[in-house]
């Protein structure tokens, strides 16, 4: 009740050329999806997204050091460990829309504010905060998890 449920995609917006960077900035990743993605680890998905009412996402099975890859081209916009059941976490923003969230990572590779490439090691797999070595992987769009196997390929 009072969501807004839309039956054809949003309108796309009319293509303006951006203003000129600042020196040293970001910049704010395209509009639209990335086409093209990848899986962001190696390994037995052991939790699919909505087996449980918590599995916002997918639970990959690996040994610690394993590399934990960005699923698409985007922007770093959190590393750290202040959300809790995550770990050592790192947030990909892909788009206005569209963020991936990669979680109980061992080591952190990437910063805050970091440009990545679909494929790029980020991390490398750990157990922070979890009860095996694995990575938690989850797909969110506009703030709501949404099921990663929409995304990845085959």
């Amino acid at each position: 009740a009072g969501e807004l449920l839309r039956l054809t995609p949003p309108p796309k917006p009319v293509a303006t050329r951006p203003p000129p960077a600042e020196p040293g900035a970001v910049p704010e990743p395209p509009e639209d999806a990335p086409a093209r993605w990848t899986w962001p680890a190696r390994g037995q998905v052991v939790t699919r997204f909505g087996a449980t009412p918590a599995a916002n996402g997918l639970d990959i099975a690996g040994q610690r050091g394993s590399p934990v890859l960005a699923a698409a081209d985007g922007r770093v916009v959190y590393v750290g460990a202040g959300l809790r059941g995550y770990g050592k976490l790192i947030i990909i923003k892909h788009s206005r829309f569209l963020l991936s969230a990669y979680g109980h990572n061992d080591r952190i590779l990437v910063a805050e504010g970091q440009r990545v490439r679909v494929g790029q090691s980020i991390a490398e797999m750990g157990d922070s905060d979890a009860d095996r070595v694995k990575l938690h992987f989850e797909v969110r769009e506009y703030g709501k998890p949404v099921d990663p196997m929409e995304y990845l390929p085959g």
